[in-house]
């Protein structure tokens, strides 16, 4: 070939590599692929219909957070979750009004993780609304901020085998109406095998999808078994909101109404649309917060359902008293197979430490064996349950 030839294909096949990089480099909130740093901005481009960047995640970890509300008077970054890790308790951080109308902040450096936030612009709390990661609950929305690391977390989309999440929609005579339960099954899952489930609870104000889009279970799940870590399991999420949780009466109506509907609908519609191990040892009972004294009040109440428990974030200051049946079951270290019982580092030096110390105290007095952890960086918040499922809870069950 002619050396002026092939220099200028040489330069073509260049400029066409550089295009396909550029492409391939999606801008901030793309939404194109699960990225693992999302809010990482690539090619300076803001998110569709959103009229600024906002928020943006540096190399260095430090985030800016932008509003454009020329009319507001005070606006202040809110949420515990995030305030937690930037070492502020629940002291609200103010922003800072520039000439234009454009209200900044800069935080950080966080550490890698995925942060619930809001923000308070006068008074009124809402989500940020530049934010494309937004979750909703039984509770008002919020925004989401991922905090990236230097590649995919424990609890992102890796390139292994995938499990798939169905939602199942049935009618429950317990709450008279339509609900709803989300289900893992693993990447080869076999119908010919026998697997066993992990029921898994959220907590106060928590729907089944949040296990989804906050604890992201099914992708920690699929990546533990890719590193082989843990079980193969199903694992189900029902709905364990079965009473308005600002009902006067809630805490002496929800355990009997929630067993009601575990019984009747939610372990029947899973053992006849699955391949599950139907005895107790063959079950788990797990969850966060209310979903944690779900999993205690209602599973150490059902041992001819469950011998598997994890109680996250979750206990009771009088659980001699409330507990009394299973404590004082001569058989129960026989009957159980693996209870565990963990909660976050900042959460443990407050309110819900107390009540976990309740539990604890209760165990150990009957001589109950059991798993207690502490540990991450989180408070009553996402980055812990994420931490306790993936550190002690899911690659410690079914071992017995």
């Amino acid at each position: 070939m002619n050396p002026k030839y092939k220099k200028i294909l040489t330069f073509e096949l260049a400029i066409l590599f550089l295009f396909l990089l550029s492409y391939m480099a999606y801008g901030q909130q793309a939404n194109v692929n699960l990225d693992y740093n999302p809010q990482k901005d690539t090619e300076g481009l803001i998110p569709f219909s959103a009229p600024l960047n906002s928020p943006e995640v540096h190399e260095d970890r430090t985030v800016t957070f932008r509003l454009k509300a020329p009319k507001a008077q005070e606006v202040k970054l809110a949420g515990v979750a995030l305030l937690t890790g930037l070492g502020k308790g629940n002291e609200q951080i103010p922003f800072t009004k520039g000439e234009d109308g454009i209200w900044t902040l800069t935080v950080g450096p966080l550490r890698p993780n995925m942060y619930a936030y809001h923000l308070n612009i006068d008074g009124v709390q809402v989500a940020d609304p530049n934010n494309t990661y937004a979750a909703f609950t039984a509770m008002p929305p919020y925004s989401q901020l991922v905090v990236h690391g230097d590649g995919p977390a424990y609890y992102d989309a890796k390139d292994v085998p995938h499990g798939n999440v169905t939602r199942h929609v049935y009618h429950s005579t317990v709450t008279q109406g339509e609900r709803e339960i989300y289900v893992y099954t693993p990447p080869g899952y076999d119908p010919n095998k026998k697997y066993p489930v992990l029921y898994l609870l959220g907590g106060s104000g928590e729907l089944p999808s949040n296990w989804i889009y906050d604890g992201r279970v099914n992708f920690i799940m699929d990546n533990l078994l890719a590193e082989e870590k843990a079980k193969p399991m199903i694992i189900a999420i029902p709905n364990n909101q079965v009473i308005h949780r600002n009902h006067p009466n809630h805490t002496e109506l929800t355990f009997e109404i929630f067993e009601k509907e575990m019984r009747a609908h939610v372990i029947p519609l899973v053992d006849k649309s699955y391949s599950t191990i139907r005895t107790p040892h063959g079950r788990a009972i797990s969850g966060l917060s209310m979903g944690g004294r779900h999993s205690m009040f209602v599973g150490l109440g059902s041992l001819d359902l469950f011998a598997n428990f994890g109680i996250l974030s979750a206990g009771d200051n009088d659980a001699e008293k409330t507990l009394s049946d299973f404590l004082n079951d001569p058989d129960a270290n026989a009957k159980v197979d693996y209870l565990f019982v963990g909660q976050g580092t900042e959460e443990a030096k407050g309110f819900f430490g107390t009540r976990v110390k309740g539990l604890t105290d209760a165990l150990d007095n009957h001589k109950i064996k059991y798993e207690y952890y502490v540990g991450g960086y989180g408070g009553h918040d996402w980055s812990t349950w994420r931490h306790l499922l993936h550190e002690r809870f899911l690659p410690n069950l079914w071992r017995k």
